[in-house]
């Protein structure tokens, strides 16, 4: 199933960007882990379009509803279902749109794939389909508490301009999401420069996932590494993912990039916590790469669904850089991701961590 992820901690989302609503259908949440519904929200507040001038203007509450699994503020065991409603489509932006496929976005294969396409804002294909992401995300946090992981992240750099400090704690004070004060004026600057051009710019989104213990993932075919970017992958708009080093390594020698362990503590983490496939106990470090968002101000050159072409401007509320948003989606995939080894290794092993 397509709409699925995990295999213990199991994570099926629903809904269309201008359907009546979206959510998530979570199986697998532990029993007895408290779920406490302001903390679901807080991050889907995070996600959620209109926040600053450099995201979409579209506004939507975000409200979530807890439909399953929930009793007297503890999880059940039971399938967990939560639900947010759609209250602010603007479907007429989207008419010019029904006959013809928009570069860049995957009109044109999903209509190849189904024979049908839902137009409307890219239908399951739009970026609203992460809001049950973050729900289920939140979720798995609350689990993961339990055994000592919490996960962080920010945008690290947004078209030329990076960032070079790593203070997680000035995330939300900017709205670019970046850890680094500096930075993330520059990164405004320049999305508020493409903003004005009706254009978009990319980035990079970086987590970090602190307190894993040693020995969740498993070795060839279900490394945990190569679950993280299955599950980053599975985010719109996101084309790369690095893991530690990354491709960075690839200039340096082995002398250089071997994390050496004192018994106690590494001295480098190059493998971004990951060895063999198995998390070795230091931070897991991921970054992802952030394509820059398809849909744009400027006209157009679009294919007709009856052949040849034709010159659009799209209409509609649109996020100029992606990066800010995409940030508390990674978190949740990293969580869920993380969420599912641990339930992986506890069976495994008969013991929490």
């Amino acid at each position: 199933m397509s709409s699925t992820f995990g295999r213990l901690y199991r994570v099926t989302t629903f809904g269309e960007s201008h359907g009546p609503a979206v959510g998530v259908v979570v199986d697998g949440m532990p029993p007895g882990v408290h779920v406490d519904v302001e903390a679901v929200q807080h991050e889907l507040d995070r996600r959620r379009p209109g926040q600053s001038a450099i995201t979409t203007q579209r506004q939507e509450a975000d409200r979530v509803e807890i439909l399953s699994g929930v009793f007297d503020g503890v999880s059940l065991g039971t399938p967990i279902a939560m639900l947010v409603r759609n209250t602010e489509q603007r479907s007429k932006d989207y008419d010019a749109l029904k006959d013809v496929f928009r570069p860049g976005h995957a009109d044109y294969a999903t209509f190849e794939k189904y024979g049908v396409r839902d137009h409307r804002g890219g239908g399951r294909s739009s970026g609203r389909e992460t809001v049950g992401r973050v729900a289920a995300g939140a979720l798995a946090r609350a689990a993961l508490a339990h055994v000592g992981v919490n996960v962080v992240g920010g945008t690290v750099r947004v078209g030329s301009v990076d960032a070079h400090d790593r203070d997680w704690t000035l995330v939300e004070a900017n709205p670019v999401r970046c850890p680094d004060a500096d930075a993330a004026v520059l990164m405004q600057a320049l999305i508020e420069k493409v903003r004005d051009e009706k254009d978009s710019v990319g980035g990079v989104v970086e987590l970090v996932a602190r307190g894993v213990p040693v020995g969740w993932g498993d070795p060839t075919m279900d490394k945990l590494d190569a679950a993280l970017a299955a599950a980053m992958l599975s985010i719109p708009a996101t084309k790369g993912v690095e893991i530690g080093g990354g491709f960075g390594m690839v200039a340096l020698r082995g002398s250089q990039t071997n994390d050496v362990f004192d018994g106690e503590r590494y001295t480098s983490n190059f493998s971004g916590g990951i060895s063999g496939g198995i998390s070795n106990g230091n931070e897991v470090v991921v970054r992802v790469a952030v394509r820059p968002a398809t849909s744009i101000g400027k006209p157009q050159v679009m294919a007709k669904k009856e052949g040849g072409t034709q010159t659009v401007a799209i209409e509609g509320r649109h996020d100029p850089c992606i990066c800010p948003r995409v940030v508390p989606v990674a978190e949740a995939m990293l969580a869920i991701t993380l969420a599912d080894a641990w339930l992986h290794q506890r069976a495994l092993r008969g013991r929490e961590r």
